[in-house]
């Protein structure tokens, strides 16, 4: 026999129906929270580790990062003091022709009326433009192309930030050599204790043709890395 319908039998089947789908929307509910709390607690977890990430990015590069050496300049350019520093007697004019220097690398003489802008470099320079920053106070560190990149590394080291030129030289007669304006050293190791010592006495020398002059505002040679 068919329920009618009003009768308690339906009204019994219909109870249970709505039972069954509030208890399905509450289970649905319940999973939806638990879901959005799991992706909460992703998002928290990997916006903690990017954070931390970064942060030890950041340490790792003020930690690794070589600092530049820090010297007082200013230095009176006393040869004496310095174990092996050469002298010479060389006169400073302007030329726009290319120049034979008594020195290789050269230190001081006639030279090109723009100056190379200071920095580091991979490629060999132009003389004529370098000598004019040694006017300037600046000290050119070259090195056989051959040097190794650990030494040319712990070369790097030693040197200030400014008033420096850093590059390679073909025919250079020791593996290192500092030249400041008539003044030059030659070390076989970027570890010699006497290349500080001759920044230290000839780095922005008061007794160059012209102290007061920049190193920065003029030309960069072809290979200027930093």
């Amino acid at each position: 026999m068919t329920p009618q319908p009003g009768s308690p039998v339906n009204q019994a089947s219909l109870k249970q129906e709505r039972a069954a789908k509030r208890t399905k929307k509450l289970e649905e509910y319940h999973r939806q929270q638990k879901r959005g709390k799991r992706n909460r607690l992703i998002g928290i977890v990997g916006g903690a580790v990017a954070v931390v990430a970064i942060i030890a990015l950041i340490v790792a590069a003020f930690v690794l990062t070589p600092k530049a050496a820090n010297y007082a300049g200013g230095g009176a350019g006393d040869a004496s003091t310095i174990d092996g520093v050469e002298t010479f007697s060389n006169t400073a004019s302007h030329v726009e022709t290319a120049v034979t220097y008594e020195q290789t690398p050269p230190a001081g003489g006639e030279h090109n009326p723009a100056w190379l802008n200071c920095g580091v470099y991979d490629q060999s320079v132009p003389d004529e433009n370098a000598v004019h920053s040694l006017e300037h106070g600046a000290i050119w560190v070259t090195y056989d192309p051959s040097l190794s990149n650990a030494e040319l590394e712990t070369l790097k080291a030693a040197l200030p930030s400014t008033f420096v030129i850093l590059s390679p030289f073909d025919g250079i007669p020791a593996p290192i050599v500092l030249s400041g304006w008539n003044a030059q050293l030659q070390v076989d190791s970027a570890d010699d204790p006497r290349i500080g010592e001759f920044f230290t006495e000839f780095w922005k020398s008061v007794n160059v043709p012209e102290n007061t002059a920049p190193c920065t505002g003029a030309i960069d040679a072809p290979g200027k890395v930093s």
